[in-house]
């Protein structure tokens, strides 16, 4: 037997250790018929098949009524595998399968009726907030069940579904309650997006320009290249968009040497500050990625103003989201009530206030203070491009400098 590394008369340790984990990520065309069997590869059980619940967001259902009967095949096909403990679950998605807590108590008492434990398996179907609901309830039920996500959106597929965080909104603030925990998989399907109404398929891609700016200069400039390409669907541009964007999300989770937050920066949250608190204000009127196309849009300038991001990149931004038919600009912001989500930024986090903020596309920088009048002008910029755009005038670095 190996000896301890340290004394048995220590009373003073401070011992580093790590967990091992894998996040299974899978790209599809056809999750429920042809790329079936790559898919039903990830599950496992060390005792005959593996028991399953399923839940499945009630828009994607709506929107296409034949993916239940598809996944029910599937799962028919592979019951020898999978063994389903109860029909599968439709439920409301949405920011309200957040705000309302019975949504996810409904789950928790789901999860106990059918006895599921840690080495069953949870899968859900559908939008971020149905990803975060079901994952904030098999994070926690019996501290962790096996959950696979089947993002459903374009903002889920670019972004959330391979993160480790779920939660719920709590008085009346957004993930006040939640949790940390690695997804077992993840399968991003090109068919799940193609039911998706334009509003909510664009909303997906702020995420996307979001962490272009801070990882990527090439792929900036293939979102700007191509924004209006993505915005009408064309798939050659829409994959790739998704797949970049995605992966960059997961290497900064799995190689940036802070998974679950503990330090000061979350440069994933570029722009998300006045994002989350816009979604608030509107009684979430926006879509999270229209927010956060509003908060990017508004830091990216902030970040010219302030930081020297040069007034070529900052335009380019802000006519990349408008190509990808979404907002700049909300009324909200001219209230003085959105300075009160930098607080609540700070809180969520703990300790100082950190934002990342743009030196140049591809560097970012933390920053613990907010110049309140640079900001204001930031904002007057943005409604006067907003402005400009919709009476169809040429953005420009002279917009910018005019205001």
């Amino acid at each position: 037997m190996s000896s301890i590394p340290w004394s048995i008369s220590e009373d003073s340790l401070d011992v580093n250790f790590s967990v091992p984990q894998v996040l299974r990520l899978r790209f599809t065309r056809d999750c429920f018929a042809a790329d079936w069997d790559s898919i039903q590869s990830m599950f496992r059980s060390e005792t005959g098949s593996a028991r399953l619940q399923v839940w499945v967001d009630r828009s994607v259902t709506d929107a296409n009524p034949a993916i239940l009967r598809d996944l029910q095949q599937r799962l028919d096909e592979s019951s020898h595998q999978l063994h389903l403990v109860s029909p599968v679950q439709c439920i409301d998605g949405g920011e309200q399968a957040k705000n309302d807590e019975e949504t996810v108590n409904h789950i928790f008492r789901t999860i106990d009726r059918d006895g599921l434990d840690r080495r069953s398996y949870i899968v859900v179907v559908g939008g971020g907030a149905l990803l975060d609901s079901v994952g904030y309830a098999a994070g926690i039920s019996h501290r962790g069940i096996r959950l696979v996500r089947f993002p459903a959106t374009t903002l889920a597929q670019a972004d959330s579904g391979v993160g480790v965080k779920n939660a719920i909104n709590a008085f009346g603030k957004k993930n006040w309650k939640g949790t940390f925990a690695v997804p077992w998989g993840v399968v991003n399907d090109q068919s799940l997006l193609s039911h998706l109404p334009d509003r909510d398929f664009r909303a997906g891609f702020s995420e996307a320009v979001k962490v272009s700016l801070l990882k990527s200069p090439s792929a900036f400039r293939f979102l700007s290249q191509h924004a209006k390409d993505i915005a009408g669907r064309d798939w050659t541009a829409v994959m790739p968009a998704i797949r970049s964007s995605v992966l960059m999300h997961l290497h900064h989770i799995t190689h940036g040497g802070d998974p679950f937050e503990m330090q000061e920066a979350r440069p994933l949250d570029y722009g998300h500050w006045s994002a989350h608190k816009l979604e608030q204000m509107t009684r979430y009127s926006l879509r999270h990625g229209e927010a956060v196309s509003i908060g990017v849009a508004l830091d990216t300038i902030y970040s010219h103003l302030v930081h020297g991001l040069e007034a070529g990149d900052a335009v380019t931004t802000v006519r990349t989201l408008i190509d990808l038919g979404l907002p700049i600009f909300d009324p909200m912001l001219e209230t003085d009530l959105v300075f009160d989500g930098l607080e609540e930024f700070r809180q969520h986090l703990g300790g100082r206030l950190t934002l990342t903020m743009l030196r140049c596309v591809g560097q970012s920088l933390s920053v613990h203070e907010v110049d309140r009048a640079a900001m204001v002008r930031a904002i007057a910029v943005l409604k006067s491009l907003d402005r400009k755009s919709r009476a169809g005038e040429i953005l420009s670095q002279d917009c910018i400098a005019g205001v």
